[in-house]
């Protein structure tokens, strides 16, 4: 492999999970100030409200996280929050099959992983992406 270093990143579901947490703030905000005099969110509904939008942003959190970085030594893929790194010879195949949400990697020893940071709903990107590490695989 050349020395040539590229980092695929799912881009679109980024926006969408950040967007996501966005309009949802925003909604809770328009919602608790324009409820009627009198009413408001108890407390546990306030908590679960919070908790969800939590729940919501860690996920948006992961997925930025995720990316594919591919050079001259390996790939290295984070997964959310955790992060593997493999050796271009430990890799026997990666493919993504049609209408699969992302890649597959299977190693010489047959371990399977997903390559989270390059999604198959980016359409023509994703299979450039693994179209390109492929060409590299020795």
């Amino acid at each position: 492999m050349s020395a040539t270093r590229r980092t695929f990143r799912p881009t679109g579901v980024i926006v969408v999970m950040w967007a996501t947490v966005a309009v949802l703030l925003v909604l809770v905000g328009v919602v608790g100030t324009r409820l009627p005099e009198g009413y408001g969110f108890s407390t546990s509904q306030t908590a679960t409200i919070f908790a969800l939008i939590g729940f919501v942003a860690l996920s948006a959190l992961a997925v930025t996280l995720s990316r594919v970085t591919a050079d001259e030594d390996g790939l290295t893929f984070v997964n959310g929050f955790r992060k593997r790194r493999l050796r271009w010879d430990d890799i026997a195949v990666v493919s993504m099959r049609p209408g699969a949400p992302w890649p597959t990697v299977v190693t010489t020893d047959d371990r399977r992983f997903i390559l989270f940071g390059i999604q198959g709903s980016e359409g023509a990107s994703a299979r450039e992406a693994v179209a390109w590490i492929v060409r590299h695989l020795p």
